[in-house]
Parts: structure tokens; C-alpha cells; sequence
């Protein structure tokens, strides 16, 4: 297989990728609690679209076809992004799940285009180049902006776990203050059962 086959096909599962997020972003910006993360994956789905455009546009400088690969890598980061829409955890916990999701997805889509583009710079395919170097700049600046989001996602939902800890206790301490006192002797000395948690 030649050089160029080798970044065509490289290409291709790029096209794969990309199309796999414009279908898969939508519902992870619904699953969202958070308006800055729903924004940031709302801007990054406009974002890809370009990117496909992109792509497109090397395709035909190439005389080529950009259909033809699945990219089997991004199917199943966009299936394990699913696991987590679809996960029992609420709030700032889901958000953080699904930051951890897309930042997956970038770090995926750096690798990729890292490559297509010391192919393309082996070849020397200098417009390819700039195109791919535009795109790899936007996929690491998203990746920053996730990894941005999720500190304050984390601080929230760790409060958010001291306050259910909180919770927890204080109906322990309510349930062992209102069980009724025993009779006779010994009545007091038998262990109290605490709450499973």
C-alpha cells in the first residue's frame, strides 16, 4: 500500500469519526445539567460540521471519495458516551461523566489528525496540511475548554456528595433517636441497626 493510500484511508476513518459526532453531540448536550458544558458541546457540534466540510474539501483536491471506512475507534467512544447518558448518576456527577466522554473524543480526534498530518506533510501536500493543522488546533482547544468546565463540575459535585453524606447521618442519628426505649432490664443494651447506605 503506498503512502497515499495510507493517508487516504486515514482520511476516511477521520470522515467516519467526524459524522459519528455530528450524530452523537445532540444528545449529549441534551443529557447535560450544566449551561456552560451544553454550550461548549453546542459549539463544538457547529464546530464539527466545519470540520466535515473540511474534510470534503481535501477529498476533492485528492480526486477522491471520502466514504468507505467506519471508524470503529470513534463508534465505540461514541457507545461508551451513551453509557454514561444512560447512567443512574444526576447532576454535576452525570456532567462530569459526560466531560469525561468528550474529552475522550478530542483526545481520540488529536491522535487522528496528528498523524493525517505528518502523512500528508511526508507527501508534501502543503494545502492538506493547513487544512488538517486548522482543524487539529480546534480539537485541542475544545479538549482545554472540557478540561476547563470540569473543575468547577468537580467542586460542585463534590459538595454535592458531602451534603448526600450529611443526609444520610442525619437520619441515622433521627431513626436511633426516635426507636422506642425498651422494657425490663437489659432494654438499651441491644445494638441499633443504622440505615444501609
Amino acid at each position: 500500500m503506498s503512502l497515499e493510500n495510507v493517508l487516504i484511508d486515514e482520511l476516511r476513518d477521520l470522515y467516519s469519526a467526524e459524522n459519528q459526532l455530528v450524530k452523537a453531540l445532540p444528545k449529549m448536550a441534551k443529557g447535560t445539567s450544566s449551561p456552560e458544558l451544553k454550550e461548549l458541546i453546542t459549539d463544538h457540534l457547529e464546530q464539527t460540521r466545519g470540520q466535515v466540510d473540511r474534510l470534503k474539501q481535501i477529498f476533492e483536491q485528492l480526486g477522491k471519495r471520502p466514504s468507505g471506512e467506519l471508524c470503529k475507534g470513534m463508534e465505540g467512544l461514541v457507545k461508551e458516551g451513551q453509557e454514561q447518558l444512560e447512567s443512574d448518576e444526576e447532576g454535576a456527577a452525570k456532567d462530569i461523566c459526560i466531560a469525561g466522554a468528550a474529552l475522550r473524543v478530542e483526545h481520540y480526534e488529536i491522535a487522528g489528525y496528528t498523524a493525517a498530518i505528518a502523512i500528508a506533510r511526508a507527501l508534501g501536500k502543503d494545502e492538506i496540511v493547513t487544512l488538517l493543522e486548522e482543524t487539529l488546533q480546534e480539537e485541542e482547544e475544545a479538549g482545554q475548554k472540557v478540561l476547563e468546565q470540569t473543575e468547577p463540575l468537580l467542586e460542585e459535585a463534590s459538595s454535592d456528595g458531602e451534603e448526600e453524606e450529611d443526609d444520610v447521618e442525619s437520619e441515622d442519628e433521627e431513626t436511633v433517636a426516635a426507636a422506642p426505649a425498651g422494657r425490663g432490664a437489659g432494654a438499651g443494651k441491644q445494638p441499633t441497626k443504622r440505615a444501609s447506605r
